[in-house]
């Protein structure tokens, strides 16, 4: 099996709880049309004000939101303490575009902190290392105003130092006043994104290398995104966004700690109107996916403006909680197999337990080549009912006399059983 280099950060318990919860909650739940709304629609800080003066998530209740993720069998968290918007979620000292100078007046991470870690979850905090409001931010490719006629001169005397030290002094905040922080997740560079004479950002601006280093000082254990533009080898966990690797992932040719970052449908902040809503079979097999190929899952929910996670997202989590109540023991702490599992299907492994995970429903037999005499027994994991082990020249069926000699057939039921994705789980001698 694969195994990527010791990381600095403690990844121990990440790659064996592999399955996240992703938060993004900001202003841009209220206009509720995606969380780059101010980017997208070039809307400037009047007109973004309006949902600052009116955010007011009256039904906020944290201790929900961390009852939903641990019934769908999410052991850690993550939530955007700040997004691009700049809007701080915690009573900072740093700036007054917080959330206790909203309508709601009180400080949202403590008792989301509180919460999440009462059902035993472990709690990331995603700090963006873009912003949108604040005015030493340099106008550039990704911002609101980058169209404007003046905006050279809306850049004369924004200075990016000054920018670098306010993110250090609210990264300082949040990883001292909050209790151990198991993961911060940075985002993000784009050296090379210039736009109308506007150069991009990478680690030079954000002084990378400073941040890092007050991160790793505060919370040695913490773990570290890819994301600071930073030499590979800095990071603890490389991240590939809306994508589904279909290996391993590896950076300079080496396996890496990885975790891909997904949403329930198009958007990851609170989007009324979008309908790519993925199915549960699409769902499951993509944590399934993930895990067969050595990596984690954090999949993403955004909340509404009243602070509830809305019906659709309540649904999703559902498909997780039925099929992790039964299959969590081919989730956890399992990885990779060096075994090729059959067409439509996937392997995890967990020491000498082998879960086979069936995406197409067969008829009545699965062959496993180059596992004759492997196996010891195998069963169906949402009821621990046998499935028959049938080696090749001991039966008359010609489909399995047509096997190869090394070949081990699995005689499965000919109704599927009634799960999303049904698991056998085969134990190895």
């Amino acid at each position: 099996m694969l195994k990527p280099a010791p990381t600095a950060g403690n990844t121990t318990w990440f790659t064996h709880d592999r399955f996240g919860m992703f938060i993004h909650w900001g202003l841009y739940a209220l206009p509720a049309r995606h969380e780059w709304v101010k980017s997208r629609e070039e809307l400037d800080d009047a007109h973004y004000q309006r949902y600052f003066n009116h955010f007011n998530p009256d039904l906020y209740d944290p201790r929900a939101w961390a009852r939903a993720a641990r019934s769908a069998g999410m052991k850690y968290v993550v939530l955007t303490a700040k997004h691009h918007e700049g809007f701080c979620l915690w009573d900072t000292k740093y700036t007054d575009y917080k959330v206790t100078n909203t309508p709601y007046g009180k400080d949202l991470l403590h008792p989301f902190v509180d919460a999440f870690r009462a059902e035993g979850l472990h709690v990331g905090f995603y700090y963006s290392l873009i912003d949108w409001h604040h005015p030493d931010f340099p106008i550039d490719i990704f911002h609101p105003l980058r169209n404007r006629p003046d905006v050279a001169e809306l850049n004369t005397g924004r200075e990016m130092q000054r920018y670098a030290a306010y993110m250090r002094d609210q990264v300082r905040e949040l990883l001292t006043d909050f209790g151990k922080i198991d993961i911060i997740w940075f985002d993000f560079s784009y050296p090379e994104r210039a736009y109308n004479g506007l150069p991009g950002k990478g680690r030079h601006d954000w002084e990378s290398q400073d941040l890092l280093d007050l991160t790793r000082e505060l919370q040695p254990e913490i773990i570290v995104d890819n994301r600071l533009d930073l030499p590979v080898g800095d990071a603890d966990v490389y991240t590939p966004e809306q994508f589904q690797p279909r290996e391993w992932v590896h950076v300079d040719g080496q396996p890496v700690v990885w975790e891909t970052c997904q949403t329930f449908s198009g958007s990851w902040g609170y989007h009324r109107d979008e309908t790519s809503w993925k199915s549960p079979e699409q769902l499951i097999q993509m944590l399934v996916n993930t895990v067969a190929t050595g990596g984690n899952l954090l999949m993403n929910v955004g909340p509404t403006a009243r602070g509830r996670f809305d019906e659709r997202a309540l649904a999703a989590l559902a498909v997780y909680a039925e099929w992790m109540d039964l299959h969590g023991r081919a989730i956890y702490g399992c990885t990779q197999s060096e075994y090729v599992a059959p067409a439509d299907c996937r392997f995890t492994q967990n020491g000498n337990r082998l879960y086979l995970h069936i995406f197409a429903w067969p008829f009545r037999h699965i062959h496993l080549d180059g596992m004759a005499g492997k196996v010891a027994y195998a069963q169906l994991l949402n009821d621990a009912s046998e499935i028959k082990l049938l080696e090749a020249g001991r039966h008359t069926e010609w489909s399995i006399a047509s096997t190869a000699a090394d070949t081990l057939t699995l005689e499965v039921p000919v109704v599927k059983p009634d799960v999303v994705v049904p698991v056998i789980e085969l134990f190895l001698k």
